[in-house]
């Protein structure tokens, strides 16, 4: 076989870096289940024509069919990998509406794929951690309000840099639009959505082009997106544009709320952001975008929105609320700035050492009675003398090495960071709490954070 060729934008973790992820997950999920969400896991694929009757992703869809054609020359329905959890959610809900219970609340951690150009921070293949919150005809607008609670508590007890919660509600935006004459708002809302891209220029041009917008209508849009505050006062420096819309009220009502039990729960989590908008047009209501501290310039790790007419089909209508964590995309910009390692390379805490082969057997069940006891251990691969067999321990990170007695002798076990060396039984010695697994440690830059 000769060598591989690398896939760009599809990540493989080494295991140290895989053993991070995993805590990252187990830790986001224990959260999402404190909070009440359910668990809950799709198919990897949808209908092509459900996957992109939503929002600009047909370029990013990859299509799934078989290597051959049926033999009677038809082909299977047109099916895609899908490249988010929410469409099949909703997909999920109508098909199972019957047999939940409403308000439903679920969390999914899965494979998403989406075809668009790697770069740093993102790939074509990732992991997201999802929340999302359906009602059945109506959702009351405090869950709003609640999701960014959930992702301050999942992200915020992480070892990571600390995360800050941009809001928005594409009322706010879409009843502005209206207010200044604007007739084609979602063209507005998709273009204000690039400002941070392609700049402001830009922006006003692909406003006139995209939206009809005029000068002046363009300058009043780059206006309203300029506006950012930590606390309500946002809602005043909107009325002071002197734009007035009924969904214009609707949208700052709502937006207030979420930014003021924020800023009561969680001080200094969220900010209301008007240039946020969220490039899905399902999009109806609050919209969130999530950075980490030092880490702006690579955009949102954490996002989603309010969705009223996601989930329909004729007179069932199931509005939601959800948000989605990009695990792969936050980790990949970890590990590429060397901001979290693990304290050891392998799970194993115990490594039993090898006297001699014949005596294989009495260390193997010495790592049995350890295992038993939910301490990972795993026994020497070769009787090799023992300062080898040492520094194979060391060379995984494994901090403890086990000695099996010999005749007459109690069994020995040596801290090799340290050189303590105590005798033991199997049966009852534990390591310190802290070493019985590998734990996520913070880069040099995050020590101070």
């Amino acid at each position: 076989m000769s060598k591989p060729t690398p896939i760009s934008g599809f990540p493989e973790w080494l295991p140290s870096q895989r053993m991070i992820e995993q805590y990252v997950i187990d830790h986001i999920r224990r959260t999402f289940e404190l909070y009440g969400f359910a668990p809950l896991e799709t198919r990897a694929v949808e209908p092509l024509d459900q996957l992109l009757r939503k929002g600009e992703t047909s370029k990013e869809v990859y299509v799934l069919r078989r290597l051959q054609a049926a033999e009677d020359g038809t082909e299977d329905d047109a099916l895609g990998l899908h490249f988010d959890l929410t469409v099949p959610f909703a997909r999920f809900v109508l098909e199972n509406a019957g047999k939940l219970v409403f308000p439903f609340r679920r969390y999914q951690i899965q494979k998403v794929w989406r075809g668009e150009r790697p770069q740093e921070g993102r790939y074509r293949e990732f992991l997201q951690a999802d929340i999302d919150i359906v009602d059945r005809d109506t959702l009351p607008p405090h869950y709003e309000a609640e999701i960014p609670l959930v992702i301050g508590d999942a992200l915020g007890s992480l070892p990571i840099p600390p995360v800050r919660i941009q809001v928005n509600n594409r009322k706010v935006c879409e009843g502005f639009y209206r207010g200044i004459g604007l007739t084609d708002p979602e063209a507005a809302l998709r273009a204000v959505d690039k400002l941070d891209k392609i700049g402001p220029e830009k922006v006003a041009a692909l406003l006139m082009e995209t939206a009809g917008a005029d000068d002046k209508q363009a300058a009043a849009c780059l206006r309203l997106a300029e506006i950012s505050a930590p606390d309500a006062s946002f809602a005043d420096q909107v009325r002071a544009l002197g734009v007035t819309d009924p969904l214009l009220d609707e949208g700052l009502d709502e937006l207030v709320r979420v930014v003021e039990v924020a800023a009561e729960y969680a001080p200094g989590l969220c900010v209301a952001d008007l240039k946020i908008a969220r490039g899905l047009d399902y999009y109806t209501g609050t919209v969130y975008e999530t950075q980490m501290v030092g880490y702006e310039k690579f955009g949102s790790i954490c996002s989603g929105g309010r969705y009223d007419n996601l989930a329909s089909a004729g007179s069932d209508r199931f509005p939601g609320v959800g948000i989605s964590i990009g695990v792969t995309r936050m980790l990949g910009l970890l590990f590429g700035a060397g901001a979290l390692s693990a304290s050891r390379s392998v799970p194993t805490c115990v490594l039993v050492a090898l006297p001699a082969e014949e005596r294989r057997g009495e260390c193997d069940r010495i790592a049995a009675a350890l295992r038993r006891r939910g301490i990972a251990t795993e026994v020497a691969p070769s009787a090799a003398k023992y300062g080898k067999q040492i520094r194979f321990a060391e060379r995984r990170g494994i901090p403890f090495v086990w000695f099996p007695g010999g005749q007459g002798e109690a069994d020995t076990v040596k801290d090799i960071r340290s050189g303590d060396q105590v005798e033991a039984d199997a049966a009852a010695w534990s390591p310190p709490e802290a070493d019985l697994r590998s734990t996520v440690l913070k880069g040099p830059d995050q020590q101070s954070q």
